[in-house]
């Protein structure tokens, strides 16, 4: 009996394991057969073009983990091609463009050749090396690069705990009360072997969603205040303003300035339920739309990496009345409002554009696998 019923149990994961798989692609309504990659485009307008559900992204292309993770690069000029396999599944093949000797050259040496691209014989007849320039052909990114900017360089977040024991300033020069560009600053704790800095004052606390007595806080909104360089280590050590975008002054906090690596993400589901919340807002408002950059209450510690889409939803509750009279609460079922793709993950939190929304994203939404 118990043999039967882990078999039964087997078969039934077997089962969901291939419908999983074989789950299929629905396209886009008027897809392209074939599409020119042109300058601006992003990889979720092109998955967008073919897929009606976007993040589907690496079914369509046939991709495994390893070429999720180091994915082929597209460029401005490259030809998409819808194509079908033997049982008609839908699939993406590329067409790269034939480019210059300027980027063939980088896979093994090349003649010179002129302006026009041909090859350019001197008096002798021997080919020659010869200069000339073209504008840099740069990879089609995953997601607006310009909406992300200052949440790849300088986080507005920290994590709880983050800013416990950093460096801190704890004088002003000759006394000030605000310091700006020029400046100096005078920090203890700092790192004296790390020269450049990132300065922040800590805002208001994030708490866990989940958590209805608001005991366990996720992470802190972070002013972002400027940076600085450290001119002469010591305790205090003795630190130089070098942008300010707003006032700095003492007890304000210091954290090495790092560059995190890029990454070519690729747009795609989870591989696991996630039920995560949206705890934030960029800009201290409660709705987020369209290209809005929103905080997740889930991290690298959950799961999530670089490149997830989750569906953002709504849970409403609603109070009728029977037939008595008496208030009964009747539990909608979730409303898709937008999606959101992951762009920076943390241990607890995570970054993400909205890059759709029906409506508009509030905190306190749901964040799931779609």
């Amino acid at each position: 009996m118990i043999t039967r019923i882990i078999s039964g149990l087997i078969m039934t994961v077997a089962a969901t394991w291939c419908y999983a798989v074989e789950e299929p692609i629905d396209l886009a309504r008027n897809a392209p057969t074939t599409y020119t990659v042109v300058r601006g485009d992003t990889l979720w307008d092109i998955s967008a073009r073919f897929l009606r559900d976007p993040w589907r992204w690496p079914d369509i292309w046939r991709m495994n983990k390893e070429q999720i993770r180091n994915p082929h690069l597209i460029f401005p000029g490259d030809i998409i091609v819808l194509d079908y396999d033997a049982v008609g599944r839908p699939a993406l093949r590329l067409k790269k463009k034939i480019r210059s000797s300027a980027h063939a050259g980088r896979d093994g040496a090349h003649a010179g050749r002129d302006r026009a691209g041909q090859a350019h014989a001197g008096r002798d007849g021997r080919l020659s090396p010869q200069m000339f320039s073209e504008p840099m052909v740069v990879p089609v990114p995953p997601i607006p690069p310009n909406e992300l900017g200052p949440f790849i360089s300088a986080p507005l977040i920290v994590e709880a705990g983050e800013l416990d024991n950093t460096a801190r300033i704890v004088a002003t020069q000759q006394d000030r009360v605000f310091l700006g560009s020029g400046d100096l600053a005078y920090v203890n704790n700092a790192d004296p072997t790390r020269e450049h800095w990132q300065v922040y004052r800590r805002g208001k606390p994030l708490f866990d969603p989940s958590d209805r007595e608001r005991r366990r806080i996720l992470g802190y909104e972070a002013f972002y205040l400027g940076t600085a360089r450290q001119i002469r280590p010591g305790q205090p050590a003795t630190f130089e303003i070098i942008a300010a975008k707003e006032e700095i002054s003492r007890g304000d906090h210091m954290i090495p300035a790092i560059q995190p690596e890029l990454v070519a993400y690729v747009p795609r589901r989870p591989d696991l339920q996630v039920d995560g919340r949206v705890i934030s807002v960029y800009g201290g408002i409660g709705t987020a739309g369209l290209h809005s950059i929103i905080s997740i209450s889930l991290g690298s510690n959950d799961g999530l990496e670089i490149g997830h889409v989750l569906a953002l939803e709504r849970n409403r509750i609603v109070i009728d009345r029977d037939e008595r009279g008496r208030r009964v609460p009747v539990i909608i079922p979730p409303e898709r409002v937008g999606l959101a793709f992951i762009f920076r993950t943390f241990q607890n939190i995570s970054y993400a554009l909205v890059v759709q929304a029906e409506a508009t994203v509030n905190t306190n939404d749901f964040a799931r696998t779609p």
